[in-house]
């Protein structure tokens, strides 16, 4: 955390009733609040829309709101910025980022794509603006199917940064893709020995799962998807107990959905709350009050970078 932002939170009157100084400036701000489903559960309950990240960004590109209030990550809210150049877009925390966009530096992207100049790049929504700006396409868990699907057969494929969503995706399209080698922290830690410990205990429970699992958990699934995937599987399915295979602040959204259902987290490997996402965590309720009162941290790129990240971005709207 920054010396300024510790020193705000410091300074806000204890006696403030956040809520209702987060509405009487959401009202005077004209701002909407966009927040993912991996936010905690007070955010997500107070969010003008929530969603996984082709929602959140379906969203912000219809918004007429003259300020965006993005309760995410930072390439969430950098992809607000990308579609909505007029609009002041604020992040609760510039720390916000994302270990999977991390793991693919725009540099290194544009040397390895450097290597392989015949193939498409498709890219992740988790990720950089600059890598967006290398990229043919964008896509996300929900679509990334159909966007694999719109390219021709014989053509190469370069998909960045996920390689457990890759492998997935080249089964599913029966494509074969160069994957680059990044992974999530959550997704990654999850413990199939563990999982297979819940399915002894629990043998009616169905396994859902986010396609950024490890193969070795996606193999116990059933029912593969998006997070929104996951929650419109978990409402439509028979079933009365689902063991969840992604960040844990999906469980909030369930259980109001399907009160009379039981929602179990899959735990890592390690003792630890790992399934929990750092990032998305650190977005509370006294910084979203701070980002709507000062306007800041805003977001903000060149507009030639903007401009190169819109237009694969535009192309996965197009497709969706």
């Amino acid at each position: 955390m920054s010396g300024a932002l510790a020193k705000a939170l410091a300074g806000i009157d204890p006696s403030l009733d956040l809520l209702e100084e987060i509405e009487r400036l959401r009202k005077e701000r004209n701002a909407v609040i966009l927040a993912h489903y991996y936010q905690d559960g007070e955010i997500q309950d107070l969010a003008d829309f929530l969603g996984d990240s082709l929602q959140l960004s379906q969203a912000a590109r219809d918004t007429d709101a003259d300020v965006i209030v993005f309760c995410g990550v930072h390439f969430m809210a950098e992809t607000a910025k990308i579609l909505n150049p007029e609009k002041i877009v604020v992040l609760p925390d510039l720390a916000a980022g994302c270990s999977l966009a991390d793991s693919c530096p725009a540099e290194a992207l544009a040397r390895f794509k450097a290597l392989h100049p015949d193939h498409a790049v498709v890219s992740y929504i988790n990720c950089s603006a600059a890598v967006k700006a290398l990229s043919d396409l964008i896509c996300t868990s929900s679509n990334a199917q159909r966007v694999v699907d719109s390219l021709p057969a014989d053509q190469p494929i370069l998909f960045a940064p996920d390689r457990n969503l890759g492998a997935w995706l080249q089964d599913q399209c029966e494509r074969d893709m160069l994957l680059w080698q990044g992974t999530c922290v959550v997704h990654e830690t999850f413990s199939e020995r563990k999982l297979v410990g819940l399915k002894s205990e629990h043998p009616k429970a169905k396994v859902i799962a986010h396609p950024e699992c490890e193969p070795a958990i996606l193999r116990h699934a059933d029912h593969i998807g998006s997070t929104s995937s996951l929650l419109r599987f978990s409402q439509e399915d028979s079933a009365t107990k689902f063991i969840v295979a992604t960040e844990s602040g999906i469980l909030h959204q369930m259980e109001k959905l399907s009160p009379q259902k039981s929602f179990i987290p899959l735990p890592p490997e390690a003792g630890c709350a790992c399934n929990n996402c750092p990032y998305m965590k650190l977005n509370t309720l006294e910084k979203l009050y701070l980002c709507l009162r000062d306007l800041n941290p805003r977001i903000e790129m060149s507009e030639e970078l903007r401009l190169a990240a819109l237009t694969p971005i535009e192309r996965m709207l197009a497709l969706s």
